[in-house]
């Protein structure tokens, strides 16, 4: 673990540089760890793909005195019975919402409907929530249809858009700008001020994509 400064009331615990699962299981293991311990004056514990960020309470700890307490008390042989929670999203996958499903068959010499069995067969993990409210980085995509970002970010990209960026995949939980290749769309809302996460997906979780009719898409609120 390395300790890092972020600002004078946060601080990154930094479990390795590179996206992989055993750096994934430390990063989940030591954010379990802390929630367990509930240490008082710790306000924020974020977890993402390689690292942990907290922010805390500058009155409480001064930030040495922080970082031993850390170091003494994450355990990365950490053991909790977690409950595996599988997120099923339903997807239509065509090219009149699938923007970018064309120049991606181009690129991969993949036919469209191998995209999408290519995408639709893995089970994801949600690594980190960010960028927009809802927003989950899941990974990893297969190598047969990962490519890198747009080299010109849309202006809009429509809400429950579904996209892969290099070995990413991600839904746009609302219309934003983006650079994401987009593949399909889904009804579902991953933004939700009604729950208390606002999201039905948390860090750890398990995606999986079910590709569905437009007849279905429709009849589930979607839009085109």
């Amino acid at each position: 673990m390395i300790f890092k400064v972020a600002s004078v009331d946060y601080l990154i615990i930094y479990f390795g540089n590179e996206i992989n699962e055993k750096i994934a299981l430390d990063v989940k293991r030591a954010y379990h760890c802390l929630m367990g311990l509930n240490i008082d004056g710790l306000i924020e514990i974020i977890p993402s793909y390689t690292s942990i960020y907290i922010s805390y309470d500058i009155f409480k700890y001064e930030y040495l005195s922080l970082v031993e307490l850390l170091k003494k008390n994450i355990n990365l042989e950490y053991e909790k019975s977690f409950k595996e929670n599988i997120v099923t999203i339903d997807v239509y996958y065509a090219e009149e919402v699938g923007l970018d499903l064309s120049y991606m068959s181009d690129k991969t010499n993949l036919s469209i409907s191998e995209i999408i069995d290519i995408h639709s067969s893995k089970l994801y993990d949600v690594y980190a929530i960010g960028f927009l409210p809802g927003f989950a980085y899941l990974a990893s995509v297969d190598e047969k249809i990962a490519l890198p970002r747009l080299s010109t970010p849309r202006k809009k990209i429509p809400k429950g858009s579904v996209a892969i960026a290099n070995t990413q995949t991600a839904v746009y939980p609302q219309s934003s700008p983006g650079g994401w290749n987009i593949i399909g769309r889904t009804a579902i809302e991953l933004f939700d001020k009604s729950l208390e996460k606002l999201s039905p997906l948390s860090v750890g979780d398990k995606v999986k994509f079910n590709p569905i009719s437009k007849e279905d898409f429709l009849l589930q609120g979607g839009i085109i």
